[in-house]
């Protein structure tokens, strides 16, 4: 009986070693967990910054952080550091400042994030580099969503016009609908307190809460080791589905004024790029290297600048090739060189050619649109005329002379005090509305001379330029439309930039 069972036994050991294939699909990979020196944490302030230096700065975590193909630092998460050091202004926003009236000595605070507390309270160290405050703020509630439109829409012109009137309309509703949240918001009292302190000739300075920060580690941050399933895994390092939008960052600026045709363009992954069924097809960090196909610089009276760049090759990351399975058990060391486990299947290729271009795009410096080809053009709002109306109306007003008028009002022709100042505020702020109380010409002097300010800076100036910072996030669309040959691209960008 004792015979019959070894038997048995054996004849299961023997099956389950002569099919080792069935044993490495069920042994887990495992990879390091590490976010390199250089990625950037997207924060924004929670509490409005003195520019001093030495001073506390709590900020939170606006987009999570990943590692390969798994987030490692949540959203939200609080991170703390201090204000290493305060810089002047360049000289020309000094100058600037000084003609609208404002004489204090403007600075830049630069930051470091030492601490990052994670939602069980779990602390990390950070190391950062230097930050400066970007020109931009997160909202204080996201923006609405509206229900996406019925499939059976109307065709034909006046279909489109009629949809596009509905659009413009809609447009005009949430932008009165966002008025009350200026009054109502959570720091409205910091609104008003920056509005006043702005007219100042000489005023304490500080950085707005929900104001973005791009912070660079200096030091990696290791996060130990996860494990994969090689199920998981069959089609990473695989060309993404046409369609397929991945969220990168540019690691090379970029600016539609210095820019030129030809430079190459690298961005890197912020985060995994997955297919169906939560297959890895791109992890973290994965580079896309790219070029500028054309640049073209803003001109005069606000015509805005245009830049076009693609990608074409893709760089996994050099950990994909060392993706390793568990150190082997005394089961597989014991067996013979032709019944050895088999080894892992042949690792995907580190480098590919791929074509994607921009879907979307984030500018500090302006609001950008991206069309169907990737090519990206800074806009600027219509708005901007009705302060060069005002300023119109109130130089009108400040020089006002009319003494008949006035006398019949019970004034002498030398009044006009509203006139006046109203007209120096618009020249210099509040210094000017004191000046302008001198005289009559005084104050028809600032008033005119705050019109030619407008009228220069929103009809005659130069557009704005399309600008990306390092780390700017950028959406790169896949697809699996060919690369128009060089003579054919350039005449198409040509006629699209005419």
């Amino acid at each position: 009986m004792d015979a019959r069972l070894a038997g048995v036994l054996l004849c299961t050991f023997v099956a389950a070693a002569g099919n080792p294939q069935e044993q490495s699909d069920t042994q887990p990979l495992t990879t390091p967990l590490t976010v390199p020196a250089g990625a950037p944490l997207r924060l924004y302030l929670t509490k409005r910054l003195p520019k001093r230096a030495g001073a506390p700065v709590e900020a939170k975590l606006l987009v999570p952080v990943y590692a390969f193909d798994r987030e490692v630092i949540p959203v939200g998460t609080q991170v703390l550091g201090r204000v290493s050091s305060v810089q002047p202004v360049s000289k020309w926003m000094r100058t600037r400042a000084i003609l609208g009236g404002d004489f204090t000595p403007l600075r830049n605070a630069k930051v470091q994030f030492t601490t990052a507390v994670l939602p069980g309270g779990r602390q990390i160290d950070l190391h950062t580099l230097e930050s400066q405050a970007l020109n931009s703020m997160v909202p204080l509630k996201p923006p609405k969503q509206r229900k996406p439109a019925p499939a059976n829409q109307p065709s034909g012109v006046l279909g489109k016009a009629e949809q596009s009137a509905k659009a413009q309309v809609n447009a005009q509703i949430d932008r009165v609908r966002s008025i009350p949240d200026l009054v109502r918001g959570p720091d409205k009292k910091e609104r008003v307190a920056d509005l006043l302190m702005s007219k100042l000739p000489y005023h304490p300075q500080y950085v707005r809460s929900r104001t973005r920060f791009d912070a660079e580690l200096s030091q990696s941050l290791d996060f130990g080791s996860g494990t994969l399933t090689e199920a998981s895994l069959a089609l990473l390092g695989s060309q993404p589905a046409v369609g397929s939008v991945a969220h990168a960052r540019l690691i090379t600026p970029l600016d539609s004024r210095l820019s030129s045709k030809g430079q190459r363009v690298e961005a890197a992954l912020m985060e995994p790029l997955f297919a169906t069924g939560h297959m890895l097809v791109l992890p973290e960090g994965t580079h896309l290297n790219g070029v500028v196909v054309q640049a073209k610089r803003a001109g005069w009276f606000h015509r805005g600048g245009r830049l076009l760049f693609n990608f074409q090759s893709v760089d996994l990351p050099a950990q994909t090739a060392q993706l390793k399975r568990p150190a082997p058990t005394d089961a597989t060391r014991s067996l013979d060189a032709t019944q050895q486990v088999a080894p892992p299947p042949q690792q995907p290729e580190l480098q590919f050619k791929t074509r994607a271009s921009l879907t979307a795009a984030e500018s500090g410096s302006s609001t950008v649109e991206v069309d169907e080809e990737g090519s990206v053009r800074a806009t600027e709002s219509k708005t901007r005329f009705l302060g060069t109306a005002l300023a119109l109306l109130i130089a009108r007003r400040s020089g006002d002379t009319d003494a008949g008028r006035h006398e019949a009002a019970g004034a002498g022709a030398s009044s006009n005090v509203g006139g006046r100042t109203l007209g120096g505020g618009m020249g210099l702020g509040l210094l000017g509305t004191g000046l302008g109380q001198i005289s009559p010409n005084v104050g028809a002097a600032l008033g005119y001379y705050g019109l030619g300010w407008s009228v220069f800076s929103t009809v005659i100036a130069r557009g704005a330029e399309v600008q990306f910072g390092r780390n700017a996030v950028v959406d790169v669309g896949f697809s699996d439309r060919p690369h128009s040959t060089p003579t054919q691209l350039k005449a198409d960008v040509a006629a699209k930039l005419n």
